[in-house]
């Protein structure tokens, strides 16, 4: 029985250390066992003994202890061992330490193991001495020296000892603080070299090469702890102390030739460095504001300004999006160095920005699809909410949107009311109330003209004519000075019938006619054949004297037709000197002068049928602007005296200074102050005189800073201005009906702009 049961026995264990190295672990079980249907459902488990005993040869330690005695010899000897060293390591591990670690120090647990005891013993007397520190130390920083200059060393060797030196616990003291003393002087004299010896990509490149052979060292031969203050050093010698010579000497260079994977790497190494995002977040600003500058403030780039700010604005924003990982401080401070740079040249930005959206959204413009003409005017509108003169940009806007409605050159209605309502997101319903009261009038006309036309087929004589009229609301529409023409007697007589309509219908109305806007279509034959221009209400006028004689001088066109000096000469201009040449003068020449005469171009050739000579309709003139400009002004003085009565109400006492500024915050356009204005609206404000908005008083000793004006008036001439109501003349007007026969259309009656529109007369040139 006493065979049968299974004899038990003692193990001894090895337990892995993390250098590679083992050390005696305590005895292990002599057998595990587990409950059935335990956790996991585990089966039990038994440990046997190997059946057959194993055995050792006979003379085995006769052998062991003879190799052993004869290599100690050797060593003692100073000559060469002539068995195995690996064989003997075994016999003196296995067989004689080991075993004692199993049996003897197992056994007292005031001694050391061999292990501990032999890492002691070495430390003491090996490591600890100076010149074997020292030799082991140098001779590790020199091939990692070695290694950095490029060179191929040993790099198992170079893990073998630090991971000795770890060991020891002696890496950090006698190792470390030496290794990133040297690491610190070598980078740092290499930061300063390459610095001056290569561009900053190629200095980037190098850096980041350098960080990440730092980072190779630390995954194969350094202990873990050294990795953070070794990247540290690396990062403060070759970024932390060159930051502003990095941005001074390649910032401005990578953004203008928009190198995307240079700035990368330089926003994601900056990052790294304390301080490093501040610095660049800094100079960038500082390059935005400059290159911004030189668009805005140069008049002679004033016509491609607003496309070059796009594209300053997509460029900028790719970079921010791809270099920066949307850094939401850098595209805040990108707003903030818009909005500084775009308003250093105060009210012309807002003034070209309203006519480039004139210009995309003018009928024939073939350069951009409905959907990208909505992504061209979101665009626009991020550069619309950096200006701060938006004023000036309505006035113009309004302007342009008139001419556009009235001359019919609206590319597209959804593109025009999609731009109204991003206006009206952006800056509330005041701002395009009248803008949309506009396009309310456009469409009330067209019912008026349903009617009209009804009428006129109720009538003895309908005419040869076709006319159609836009009534136009004075508060809505921009001021058009009223210019008395001499018209033909046929439009004459469909005035008074349109007049005799509309007052018929609208009791207590008065209509203003505006001929400035209107246009015609007009049917001309020449030996190439018969053609039709479309011209506006002048070149109307002009073109049918020619039904009447040949050839008239520049004096009898004008007294015939009554337009005045400036934009006869337009007229004429348009006419004989541009590219559709229905009249030739004589002498020739560009501009026309008051000698000339003009004579009926029969030999008149085009390739077209109908051609388009209106266009002079839509281009500014230098008048136009002025006065648009002045009535920006003139808006901004109520805006500027309504705002000193609030603030002087809620501050009660302010120096001159802080009024200025508090008015420059309010209002955001530069505004002089003019201490007479100050004082005469306080006092009347005092006595009472003063409406409390003040929305319909002052006048201009208050001067907003207009770009060319200093508008300030003689205090005789500061005062009330403009006190009773704006009476609300009439409303509304349509396009026309397109019958088969001649027609004539005008684009007229309103308080104050009445314009005549497409007008078709009958007879022939």
């Amino acid at each position: 029985m006493a065979d049968e049961t299974p004899r038990k026995g003692s193990f001894s264990a090895l337990v892995g250390h993390t250098n590679g190295l083992t050390k005696p672990a305590s005895l292990a079980a002599a057998a595990v066992t587990a409950k059935p249907g335990g956790a996991g459902g585990s089966k039990k488990l038994v440990i046997k003994n190997f059946r057959d005993r194993p055995k050792l040869p006979d003379n085995y330690t006769q052998d062991t202890w003879q190799k052993l005695h004869e290599a100690v010899r050797a060593i003692q000897s100073s000559t060469s061992i002539r068995y195995n060293l690996e064989e003997l390591y075994q016999i003196m591990i296995r067989s004689i330490f080991l075993f004692l670690d199993r049996t003897y120090v197992l056994q007292n647990s005031t001694l050391p193991s061999i292990w501990d005891m032999g890492l002691e013993l070495f430390r003491n007397h090996i490591i600890s001495d100076k010149m074997v520190q020292t030799k082991t130390i140098d001779g590790i920083l020199l091939l990692i020296e070695r290694e950095r200059s490029g060179e191929a060393v040993d790099r198992s060797l170079l893990r073998s000892l630090l991971g000795m030196l770890s060991d020891l616990q002696v890496y950090k003291d006698s190792f470390e603080l030496k290794f990133l003393e040297e690491t610190n002087c070598l980078y740092a004299a290499e930061g300063q070299r390459l610095m001056q010896e290569r561009e900053v990509p190629e200095y980037l490149d190098h850096v980041s090469k350098r960080l990440e052979e730092e980072a190779d060292r630390v995954i194969t031969y350094l202990d873990h702890s050294t990795q953070k203050p070794l990247i540290a050093c690396v990062e403060k010698q070759l970024l932390g102390e060159h930051l502003t010579a990095i941005l001074q000497k390649g910032l401005d260079h990578l953004l203008d030739e928009n190198r995307v994977p240079d700035l990368t790497q330089m926003y994601q190494l900056f990052s790294r460095v304390r301080g490093g995002q501040q610095a660049l977040l800094q100079h960038w600003s500082d390059y935005i504001k400059t290159f911004g500058t030189t668009i805005v403030i140069n008049p002679e780039k004033d016509k491609d300004m607003v496309q070059d700010l796009l594209d300053f604005k997509d460029r900028v924003d790719h970079v921010i999006d791809v270099c920066f990982q949307r850094s939401e401080k850098f595209v805040n401070l990108m707003k903030e160095s818009f909005e500084t740079f775009i308003n250093k040249r105060p009210n012309k930005p807002a003034e070209l920005i309203a006519k480039h959206v004139d210009s995309k959204l003018r009928a024939g413009n073939k350069e951009a699809t409905d959907e990208e003409l909505e992504r061209m005017l979101d665009k626009v509108m991020i550069l619309f909410r950096f200006i701060h003169g938006k004023d000036v940009f309505e006035a113009f806007y309004k302007k342009d949107l008139a001419k556009r409605l009235l001359v019919g050159k609206s590319a597209s209605v959804d593109a025009e009311k999609s731009m109204l309502s991003k206006l009206k997101h952006e800056c509330g319903a005041a701002f395009t109330s009248k803008l949309e009261g506009m396009f309310k009038d456009m469409e009330l006309s067209k019912d008026i003209m349903v009617h009209f036309k009804q009428y006129m087929q109720n009538q003895s004589d309908p005419g040869s004519i076709d006319l159609t009229v836009n009534i136009l609301t004075m508060g809505y529409w921009p001021t058009y000075t009223p210019m008395e023409v001499h018209l033909t007697p046929e439009m004459i007589k469909l005035q008074e019938v349109f007049k005799t309509f509309y007052l018929g219908k609208h009791s207590g109305r008065k209509l203003q006619w505006q001929t400035t806007l209107g246009h015609a279509v007009l049917k001309a034959e020449f030996k190439e054949g018969k053609k039709e221009f479309q011209v506006s209400l002048f070149q109307t006028l002009v073109l049918l004297m020619f039904n009447e004689g040949d050839g008239f001088s520049f004096e009898d066109i004008r007294m015939a037709t009554g337009i005045e000096d400036s934009e006869l000469r337009r007229t004429l201009q348009s006419l004989a000197c541009g590219k559709a040449r229905v009249l030739l003068k004589s002498p020739k020449g560009k501009e026309v002068e008051d000698g000339d005469k003009f004579l009926f171009n029969a030999e008149f050739k085009h390739k077209l049928f109908r051609i388009k000579i209106n266009q002079i309709q839509m281009k500014e003139t230098v008048e136009e602007q002025v006065s648009t400009t002045e009535r920006v002004f003139q808006d901004r003085q109520y805006q500027i005296d309504a705002a000193i009565v609030r603030i002087m109400k809620m501050r009660k006492t302010l120096g001159h200074n802080l009024l200025v500024s508090e008015l420059y915050n309010q209002l955001k356009f530069p505004v002089k102050v003019s201490g007479h204005r100050l004082v005469e609206l306080l006092r009347l404000h005092t006595l009472g005189t003063v409406r409390p908005s003040l929305t319909a008083s002052g006048v201009g000793c208050l001067s907003p800073d207009v770009a060319g004006h200093s508008p300030q008036r003689p205090p005789s001439e500061c005062g009330e201005r403009a006190a009773s109501p704006v009476p609300r003349w009439l409303q509304r007007p349509p396009s026309s009906r397109r019958g088969p026969g001649p027609r004539l259309s005008a684009s007229g009656v309103s308080p104050v702009p009445a314009s005549w529109g497409s007008q078709r007369a009958s007879g022939s040139l």
